[in-house]
């Protein structure tokens, strides 16, 4: 859980809940990670179409190798995520 407050998807109103509606669309529920985003809506979704477009997005990497560049990141600042 994040130290940052957040905006729970039960208590979302407006924007925010437009951009948590469009996570869960596509990803079935909002992680902390999102909602560490929650006081900005327009951050939160920038973020999520970053994300979507380099892990999606034409790239000459495959998804196996943007994956494990993830996962490596993660693994090196001892994030779960």
């Amino acid at each position: 859980m994040t130290w940052i407050k957040v905006i729970d998807v039960s208590e979302a109103e407006g924007p925010l809940r437009d951009a948590y509606n469009e996570v869960a669309s596509t990803r079935g529920e909002v992680a902390n990670i999102l909602k560490a985003h929650s006081l900005h809506p327009k951050v939160l979704t920038a973020h999520l179409h970053l994300y979507r477009e380099l892990m999606f997005g034409c790239s000459e990497l495959s998804r196996t190798e943007r994956e494990t560049i993830a996962v490596t990141v993660s693994v090196i600042n001892k994030c779960h995520y």
